[in-house]
């Protein structure tokens, strides 16, 4: 029903504007009564074979929502209904942001894909916390953090640090996100020295924590083999958890869309798959599997996620796949697993 009928309807409108209609529109529906067990039976997999500990943590299934699709901790409960292992929230900043001027978000549907150029928009860190307070599922929440656009990167350890320290009593992981493409100079602090100053910086403050957190640090599928070795000595170095591998890419390289492939910002969809794939391998061999591995990156069904984790990675998120596949896309990925 979701890809014969209501995705032909929404895919004909702004994406963004999409985005939030659907938001307010799942906030309406689950308000009425037994909206979200009817959800759930419908959607989520309960089956104990799919559980996964891994960080300390126990996951219902290894199938997570990406960061950047509830950057705002909106709908965590209404998403959670749907049968996500773990939510990812942000990326948040300390402060709010509107993020780049609009139109900012493109469709490539002949690619399945999408382009994206927000800019971390959000609410910052105050306005997310509150949110966090009052969510009532019982699903792992990881939260992804960043520097806000006018923090010069000299003082980028800051905005991190702050964001750190006020999601801490509220999310389960951390994710450090210094990969989008679409806030200027940010990737500059995926090189060794600031990258290694960052992370070293926060797992002081982490460790002198009751209950240290997991940190992951989340990449760019666009870093050179070389860079990626770089990656697994400063994973090693600075003790964090793991990484999520990848976020979206600047390359354009195969697409059959005409429409929208000069727009700048991160690319995300099918065309990252393999690339994505390619890095989660690298990874998990160069480092002799040392280190959680979250793979991401052009996740559809079953088999592209199958893929991640026999590569490497210790668990999956989706992104732009729920958004071309529907929600019943975690179900035929979960169903998928049973049968291998």
């Amino acid at each position: 029903m979701y890809k014969k009928i209501i995705r032909p309807i929404l895919f004909n409108f702004d994406p963004e504007k999409v985005h939030h209609f659907t938001f307010s529109l799942l906030k309406g529906v689950f308000r009425i009564p037994f909206v979200k067990k009817i959800v759930t039976n419908c959607y989520a997999v309960k089956k104990s074979e799919l559980n996964k500990n891994i960080l300390g943590l126990n996951f219902k299934n290894p199938v997570g929502l990406a960061a950047g699709f509830d950057k705002n901790a909106v709908l965590i409960d209404e998403l959670a209904a749907f049968g996500f292992g773990f939510i990812e929230i942000g990326t948040v900043t300390p402060k709010p942001q509107i993020g780049n001027p609009k139109k900012r978000l493109f469709r490539l549907k002949k690619d399945q894909a999408i382009i994206n150029r927000m800019g971390f928009n959000n609410d910052g860190a105050d306005a997310v916390v509150e949110r966090l307070k009052k969510v009532k599922s019982t699903i792992i929440i990881g939260g992804n953090i960043g520097k806000n656009k006018t923090t010069p990167n000299k003082n980028a350890v800051d905005d991190y640090v702050i964001c750190f320290n006020k999601l801490f009593d509220f999310v389960d992981y951390f994710v450090v996100n210094v990969s989008s493409p679409n806030t200027p100079n940010l990737r500059a602090l995926q090189d060794k020295k600031p990258l290694s100053k960052l992370l070293n910086t926060l797992q002081v403050i982490n460790l002198k924590k009751e209950k240290p957190k997991p940190i992951l640090l989340k990449i760019a599928p666009d870093l050179t083999n070389e860079q990626l070795l770089d990656i697994i000595d400063i994973v090693k170095e600075t003790k964090i958890d793991g990484v999520i591998a990848s976020n979206t890419t600047i390359d354009r390289k195969g697409l059959k869309s005409l429409k929208n492939i000069k727009e700048i910002g991160g690319l995300s969809g099918k065309p990252v798959a393999d690339r994505a794939t390619e890095v989660v391998r690298f990874l998990s061999e160069k480092s002799n599997k040392a280190f959680v591995i979250i793979g991401v990156g052009g996740i559809f069904n079953g088999k592209d996620a199958q893929d991640k984790l026999v590569n490497g990675a210790d668990l999956v998120q989706v992104f732009t796949g729920f958004i071309y596949e529907g929600p019943k896309i975690i179900k035929n990925i979960l169903k998928y697993f049973q049968k291998q």
